[in-house]
């Protein structure tokens, strides 16, 4: 029988971003209603790619080289910004199944870190919401006239899960309290430009869909960056430390993570996924370097 982390690596070597979607969303349920049962098995050891499998026609460039989405304003900026958000759910799709390059949170860390069948529940559902998300916003783009692969693309949120591949903290860190928080906080601008460009369709579903399906996924990377932090420690969820924990999240993200942390934050989002701002507010701020009162001199 098919453990989690065999149908999750059949997710990641599939190319075709609506497939890659639909085999998703099955293996998902499937774990959900115990078709699959087993998340690995103890002496199957199965290689995680170092890359997902991508269509090769999608035209990728440096985050340098990306045109201006613009402000919302027109058609072809609205085509562009829902493009660029495709796309990110499609590597979503990955940083989930494969934890997380993101989506290798399954493959990648669920068996060597001996995590407890509710962590795969967690990121299979993530898993399952981003699939999701890729389907509607690439329907959507092209009832506007275009279609997912008309724009170049950049491959920033692949780049960054690749170099924290070895480290499931890290990876919790900065994929899900990092950058899926920095996509709450810039998700209410983004609706509101739809909006008022007459895109109402757009800004529905991004309101009504994908906004509260991130904070789910922003949470998850909470509770088991806590989780795995704690356990490293030799404690429980219910002891009350989180003052060491969100010293070790400004360690972790300090150390993995390139520049402080951008303002403004929605902390009403933040807060529903379960950090305040004493997890992100210092991290706004560039790190100085202390250094002590003596000194050498050349003679």
């Amino acid at each position: 029988m098919e453990t989690l982390v065999e149908a999750a690596l059949r997710v990641l070597n599939t190319a075709e971003p609506f497939e890659k979607a639909r085999l998703g969303d099955s293996v998902a349920s499937q774990w959900l209603n115990g078709s699959i049962a087993l998340p690995y098995g103890p002496c199957l050891h199965l290689p995680v790619p170092d890359r997902p499998a991508r269509l090769t026609h999608v035209k990728v460039v440096a985050p340098s080289q990306m045109p201006k989405l613009g402000r919302g304003g027109s058609l072809q900026s609205r085509q562009a910004i829902v493009h660029s958000l495709a796309h990110t759910e499609s590597w979503a799709i990955d940083l989930s199944w494969v934890l997380d390059q993101s989506s290798d949170i399954i493959a990648r860390f669920g068996k060597q870190e001996a995590m407890p069948v509710e962590f795969f529940t967690d990121f299979v559902k993530v898993a399952q919401d981003e699939g999701r998300h890729f389907t509607l916003l690439a329907a959507r783009l092209e009832e506007m006239g275009s279609f997912y692969g008309a724009l170049p693309v950049h491959d920033g949120l692949w780049d960054s899960a690749a170099a924290t591949s070895d480290d499931l903290l890290a990876r919790l860190a900065v994929e899900h309290c990092v950058h899926e928080a920095r996509g709450l906080d810039v998700l209410p601008t983004t609706i509101a430009r739809f909006r008022n460009g007459g895109d109402e369709e757009t800004a529905g579903m991004l309101e009504r869909v994908v906004y509260p399906e991130e904070v789910t996924h922003c949470a998850a990377g909470v509770k088991w960056f806590k989780y795995v932090f704690l356990r490293s420690m030799g404690k429980g969820l219910d002891g009350d430390e989180e003052d060491g924990v969100v010293g070790k999240f400004h360690e972790v993200v300090r150390k993995h993570f390139r520049g402080p942390l951008k303002p403004p934050f929605n902390e009403e989002a933040r807060k529903a996924a379960g950090f305040g701002p004493k997890w992100y507010e210092p991290l706004a701020v560039k790190e100085t370097k202390v250094t002590t009162a003596t000194s050498t001199t050349a003679i």
